[in-house]
């Protein structure tokens, strides 16, 4: 299990800033300007980050879709002078091309695979191994709805905390303090979802973990009505969701709508980040409440599992 792990312990951080930093250099690497605005609501503190450009990710993903000099899948093969390690045998991790968060990393597969199947024990370590490297958020976008913009499966994996001045995750406050190894619900959280806390921390033992997570994992999906379906040879999700990973637990949120009134909704923003395009779109979350904002799109809670 282990020795499928290429990673060397201790270099990651180093080696995504040097490649950052040559990127951003060489004009590789194209981060999105935003104004960061903040939202209280049930007593956590949102980051509501308002984007001033979307122009170039947006012609970039015209030129792909249109079959232009890029390639359909960004993935294969990434581009080199944003490719930061090699993380196991079947995964690599990458520098997000149009960032918003520093440090931004994609874990992707090495060869095609398509971002509806279901996670694997391998998905899993290999996630694990790169947030064991420093504090950080694991996170995947199961679907469209669930707000994936590429259909080349890929975890992603951004740094702790989103605000130096706030806890190192926003929605943290709402969340069960016990169930360590057992699926639940957290009765602050106002929206369909599944539960649960690793025994041993991830930055501690990360493989532990990620053995516990391989377990909790189809348990947390099938607490929300989420089962595996055959598609083409291969296991497929049966809807969309969204999970989290933080350093001692799991959060899968079911999915039912992409948008709110405009708004791309993603799995951070069951962290507490959301991004908007315009203070239009701000003024809705603001008027709505981002509580409201995250259980329109995955439906209510549901109560105990």
């Amino acid at each position: 299990m282990r020795t499928e792990i290429l990673l060397e312990p201790g270099s990651l951080a180093e080696a995504v800033d040097a490649r950052t930093r040559q990127a951003l250099a060489d004009g590789n690497l194209v981060p999105i300007e935003t104004e960061q605005e903040q939202i209280t609501d049930a007593g956590v503190r949102f980051l509501v980050r308002v984007v001033a450009s979307l122009k170039g990710k947006e012609s970039d993903r015209r030129l792909r879709a249109g079959g232009g000099s890029r390639s359909a899948d960004p993935f294969l093969p990434p581009e080199p002078e944003l490719t930061v390690a090699e993380v196991s045998i079947r995964h690599l991790a990458v520098l997000n091309k149009f960032s918003v968060l520093d440090r931004h990393l994609l874990i992707i597969t090495r060869a095609f695979e398509h971002q509806e199947t279901l996670l694997t024990p391998e998905d899993l370590r290999a996630l694990f191994a790169c947030m064991a490297e420093y504090p950080s958020l694991g996170f995947y976008n199961g679907g469209t709805i669930a707000g994936a913009s590429q259909s080349h499966k890929h975890l992603q994996l951004v740094p702790l905390p989103f605000d130096p001045d706030g806890p190192l995750i926003p929605i943290e406050p709402l969340l069960d303090r016990g169930r360590c190894g057992s699926v639940g619900c957290c009765p602050g959280l106002p929206f369909a979802h599944a539960f649960a806390r690793f025994d041993r921390p991830v930055a501690v033992a990360p493989m532990q973990a990620a053995e516990q997570a391989t377990d909790l994992y189809p348990e947390l999906l099938a607490a929300v009505g989420i089962e595996g379906v055959e598609v083409d040879g291969a296991v497929h999700q049966s809807a969309p969701y969204n999970l989290l990973v933080a350093d001692d637990w799991m959060l899968v949120v079911p999915r039912v709508e992409e948008l709110f009134r405009g708004v791309s909704v993603n799995a951070l923003a069951f962290a507490g980040s959301l991004f908007v395009k315009d203070r239009e779109q701000l003024d809705a979350i603001q008027a709505a409440g981002p509580l409201h904002v995250l259980r329109a799109v995955t439906g209510p809670a549901r109560g105990d599992i």
